[in-house]
């Protein structure tokens, strides 16, 4: 080894020995005739000094070194003078007198600051990743990801776990996201995909008889980015056998404590996991995901609206909507252009537009009130508890527009008037989501997977009353964020067959697709449930980071784009057309 210690490691104990170190130069000043320099590893930073009297051609070599540069150092451990001790360093209480210098690179000057978190435009920390991950931010981030990583294997593996790889090229079965295709050299005009997660493989585990399972999987999905979604991402993977709903809870509820403990400062707030079914967090918070580190709560008011006199709720409610609103506390505050900007968000949401109503001193303000009855504003503001400098937001829509738009709004608010709690985490589960949802043309989508069991005793109503049969379905929330999503899994090929059905799949494209799923059940399938969960949005949220990019060490920007590498980048034309690949131009 090139050196004998690292640069985090030296203490008082340490004073009067021969080491050698090895790092970067991470800052330097020239002192009284001395020399100092602020070596830096990934585990930490030691105080160097050069003393002129002592060597003079070192200490001119010493001159000569500049940020960033590679250097091997040998030295004399020493206590630093009394007085001089920096706290902030966990080596402050000493400093290496150097004896040798080496230098073992140069470096070009940096085209950001490596020795500070300053913001630093996005696109060039993401084009020289390698020197933003030499920032004291990024390797925080980096090592806790690493932590991250071996709880989770280490919680898994003492629950009986195996943990099984499985293959990043799959056949493609169309689940929801759009899939990134592969081409075979070998078989030409086919085509591989990249897995959007290892769903089938981990059923098939169960199939097997593996009957306990857990991955660190990279999974692949071609759709528009998010702060925290990426083309590429890993999740922890995991499924077992012969479970109950609350069995696999159980045990996804521990790893997640388990991190909480180890990487967390926070308590979970109201000191344990809550539970809420899919009904109760849509109607009283707007949103499946909904972040409870602060109650604001949204209110049905459609029993309360017919003959209110404004004819946008009676018409709402006549069409089979819903009319809600949201009380913000201290919103009668709010600026015209402030309204303007939650209004083009709801609109983001489908909505036609965001009535509103604000309580000030001198008086309740709104276009609305000249179409209001008599009677109906003081309605209102005993069915919300509005006050004089609160405002009220309306959604009158369809149920899932109405929701949505006021989530939407609910999450500004918070945000504009301080409502977060940031000192505790909100943790529950969401549970029994719809089977099924209606697209846009009327035809059922499945709202999770194509092989999530449905509630057995409600399945009878498929033909009848489709959009009231519910999933034995379960989503992870922190938050605000959906850390991931289970199920308990069909395991009989027929009622596979009938979900098939239900959502428009073929016998022919059941078999074309999922042939081999239908065929494995036919072998003894035992009944099965697992759960995924994002670990960079785990990593991220215990890092306190606007987004997983923070979080992962070479990301893609917000385009999908590789700016540290280039891709993607066309290939030479010999390779393409050696895939069988034509290209065509866009116009």
């Amino acid at each position: 080894m090139l050196r004998t210690h690292t640069c985090g490691e030296l203490r008082e104990t340490h004073a009067g020995k021969a080491v050698s170190l090895c790092g970067w130069v991470h800052s330097r000043r020239d002192h009284g005739g001395l020399i100092f320099i602020d070596l830096r590893d990934r585990y930490g930073l030691t105080q160097i000094v050069f003393h002129p009297e002592k060597d003079k051609a070192l200490f001119a070599a010493a001159e000569a070194l500049r940020p960033e540069w590679v250097i091997k150092v040998d030295g004399v451990v020493t206590k630093r003078a009394a007085g001089a001790e920096n706290d902030a360093m966990d080596t402050g209480a000493i400093e290496l007198a150097v004896s040798v210098c080496s230098v073992l690179n140069k470096a070009k000057t940096p085209p950001f600051e490596i020795d500070s978190d300053a913001d630093v435009n996005e696109e060039l920390r993401l084009q020289y990743r390698y020197l933003d991950l030499r920032r004291s931010r990024m390797r925080r981030n980096i090592e806790l990801r690493s932590k991250i990583f071996q709880i989770i294997r280490s919680y898994f593996t003492a629950q009986g776990c195996l943990e099984i790889d499985t293959p990043c090229l799959i056949k493609g079965t169309p689940e929801g996201a759009r899939e990134y295709l592969v081409p075979s050299r070998i078989y030409p005009g086919t085509f591989f995909v990249l897995p959007q997660s290892p769903q089938q493989l981990k059923q098939l585990c169960m199939v097997a008889g593996l009957d306990r399972y857990f991955q660190i999987a990279r999974c692949f999905r071609d759709e528009d980015l998010r702060g925290d979604r990426q083309p590429e991402f890993l999740q922890l993977d995991f499924e077992m056998s012969f479970v109950t709903q609350e069995d696999v809870q159980t045990i996804i509820e521990g790893s997640l404590l388990e991190i909480l403990k180890h990487c967390s400062t926070k308590q979970l707030k109201g000191g344990k996991v809550g539970r809420y079914t899919w009904r109760e967090v849509m109607d009283r918070y707007g949103s499946d995901k909904p972040d409870l580190r602060y109650d604001l709560p949204i209110t049905d008011i459609s029993q309360s609206v017919s003959g209110c006199g404004f004819k946008v709720f009676e018409e709402a409610l006549a069409a089979g909507g819903t009319v809600r609103v949201l009380r913000v506390p201290g919103g009668a505050a709010l600026t015209r252009s402030e309204i303007d900007v939650w209004t083009a968000l709801a609109k983001e949401m489908k909505a036609k537009g965001l009535a509103y109503i604000l309580f000030k001193e001198d008086g309740p303000s709104s276009p609305l009130l000249k179409f209001f009855k008599d009677g109906f504003l003081q309605t209102l503001q005993e069915l919300t508890g509005a006050q004089t400098g609160d405002a009220l937001f309306f959604a009158a829509d369809t149920f899932t527009i109405a929701c949505a738009s006021l989530a939407k709004v609910r999450g500004e608010a918070a945000k504009r008037f301080s409502l977060i709690d940031t000192s505790v985490h909100a943790m529950f589960w969401v549970t029994n989501f719809p089977m099924f949802e209606e697209q846009d043309d009327g035809s059922l989508t499945f709202s999770h997977h194509p092989f999530t069991s449905p509630n057995i005793d409600e399945w009878p109503r498929r033909k009848t009353d489709p959009l009231s049969v519910h999933s034995v379905c379960y989503d992870l929330v922190l938050d605000g964020y959906e850390l991931g999503s289970g199920s308990i899994r069909i395991h009989d090929s027929v009622l596979q067959q009938e979900v098939f059905e239900m959502l428009g799949i073929s016998r022919e494209d059941q078999e074309k697709r999922f042939g081999h799923m239908l065929k494995a059940f036919e072998y003894g399938a035992p009944p099965h449930g697992g759960f995924a969960y994002g670990i960079d949005r785990v990593v991220m949220l215990m890092a306190g980071e606007p987004n997983i990019r923070e979080v992962t060490p070479f990301p893609k920007d917000q385009k999908a784009k590789d700016l540290l590498m280039g891709a993607p980048a066309p290939m030479p034309a010999a390779q393409v057309a050696e895939l069988g690949i034509q290209l065509i131009k866009k116009a």
